[in-house]
């Protein structure tokens, strides 16, 4: 390159701006994974629910997060992140305009900020899809969608995140057990309950077993979400501190290996046999645990949290059947009480820490006494009542004026093609006599198709 005055009048570079743009990298990849995980959602419901959805439940697992991260940007990050009123709601800051009080965590930039927050809350909102699949509407869950990431969720992100009265409080959640999972989790149980559970899963008191189509399928997803996790956990660090991330790192692989481990031995025990989404379901538990202390404990504790969760998981989703609560792929028994779990781990297993002027006390084993526990108690509980309250009120209004639920035809049949005009396997649903054969498959012996016949004329 020649040099010149355009060479001349480049900013300087420093070790600090050095650092910043390597932060803006190291947070940009951990949005790719996060983001990846949508991936993950979508193949693990996929997977464990029927073919005659599929298409309906990729569909949604898209949609929540397009018209999801179009509110964030609108309202959703100035309500998290905004000049805050009485530590529960930001005021300004909308469209990413005029912010007051937002300082950037990393050097400079509010973009990569939004970037990264955005996949979060597309998190959040997919939760639901998988408690409310094969029986809601396409058109009420995207309205339900647009309701979770424009303001349910990013309540719940100011109260702690964005430095409001839990985090004032002493409530600790580093990458979000409560903030996203146990959101999402509630936000899935006050669905299921509304919706009601698929025709067949209840009769006579007898839970009656709806296996999913595809289990390959769903054990692809629950690899990707593990990946994704990576940068979920990992990229909550906020900056490119090898030093910070890699403990984080550790505790996160720990606690989903031990969660699966629990979960795949609970399920041989109790059962006779090893279960495969049991396993899948105990991996993510124990990942979800982690989420809120990965930062705080150490390789033990994050082992114990997922031994905890690998069992927790399985236990909860029996409750749910006992209760007739219908969860097709256990997305509130993973989120929603493996959530509140993992919450309350950081007040038992984890150690002190200090963010700013805020003081995080250390856990119970740790010397902390009950302080912490308490706090971590508070949090959730005020999480859950406002979830429940709010995603229940917003399906309520969405079942008056839109509807919530399909008519039983539509879920007999299925919900790709009367949903959305389509089968997610064709072959499957019309059998292959509904397609031209081609000379590959023409039955052994017959002649083969002449050209005419394999290609249609031209209408002129």
């Amino acid at each position: 390159m020649l040099a010149g005055p355009a060479a001349a009048q480049e900013t300087p570079v420093t070790a600090a701006s050095v650092q910043a743009n390597l932060d803006i990298i190291f947070l940009f990849v951990a949005a790719a994974l996060v983001f990846f995980m949508q991936a993950g959602f979508a193949l693990v419901e996929t997977g464990f629910t029927r073919s005659k959805n599929a298409a309906n439940i990729a569909m949604k697992n898209m949609m929540d997060f397009c018209v999801g991260s179009l509110a964030y940007f609108a309202v959703g990050f100035a309500f998290m992140y905004g000049r805050q009123v009485a530590g529960l709601v930001g005021t300004d800051g909308f469209f990413l305009q005029g912010f007051s009080m937002y300082e950037p965590v990393t050097g400079g930039s509010l973009e990569i900020d939004f970037v990264y927050q955005v996949v979060f809350a597309g998190t959040a909102a997919t939760i639901v899809s998988g408690a409310v699949a094969e029986r809601m509407r396409f058109s009420s869950y995207v309205l339900f969608s647009l309701a979770m990431s424009s303001v349910i969720y990013p309540l719940v992100g100011a109260w702690k995140w964005g430095g409001g009265w839990l985090h004032q409080l002493g409530f600790y959640d580093f990458a979000g057990s409560t903030v996203v999972h146990l959101t999402g989790g509630v936000a899935a149980l006050m669905g299921a309950l509304i919706l009601g559970p698929r025709l067949g899963r209840y009769i006579d008191g007898r839970t009656i077993p709806i296996p999913g189509h595809n289990v390959p399928l769903g054990v692809v997803g629950t690899l990707i979400l593990f990946l994704g996790w990576f940068g979920f956990n990992g990229g909550s660090v906020l900056a490119a501190d090898g030093a910070a991330v890699a403990p984080v790192l550790l505790t996160t692989m720990l606690a989903g290996c031990a969660g699966g481990v629990t979960a795949t031995a609970y399920t041989w025990l109790r059962h006779g046999k090893p279960d495969v989404a049991m396993a899948c379901n105990g991996m993510l538990a124990g990942l979800v645990g982690i989420t809120a202390g990965a930062d705080r404990v150490d390789s033990f504790g994050a082992i114990g949290i997922g031994l905890i969760c690998g069992v927790a998981v399985a236990l909860s989703v029996a409750l749910l059947d006992r209760v007739r609560i219908d969860d097709p792929v256990g997305a509130i028994s993973v989120h929603g009480t493996c959530g509140i779990l993992g919450t309350l781990w950081v007040g038992l297993a984890a150690t002190g820490a200090v963010d700013g002027d805020i003081t995080f006390g250390a856990g119970l084993f740790y010397g902390g006494g009950l302080g912490a526990l308490a706090d971590q108690l508070i949090g959730v509980a005020a999480t859950c009542g406002y979830v429940a309250v709010a995603a229940g009120l917003t399906f309520l209004g969405i079942k008056a004026v839109n509807g919530l639920r399909v008519s039983e035809e539509e879920e007999i049949e299925g919900l790709d093609i009367h949903e959305h005009g389509v089968y997610g396997y064709p072959d499957l649903a019309l059998g292959p006599q509904a397609f031209p054969a081609g000379p590959r498959s023409l039955p052994v012996g017959a002649p083969a198709a002449t050209p005419a016949a394999r290609e249609p004329a031209l209408v002129e």
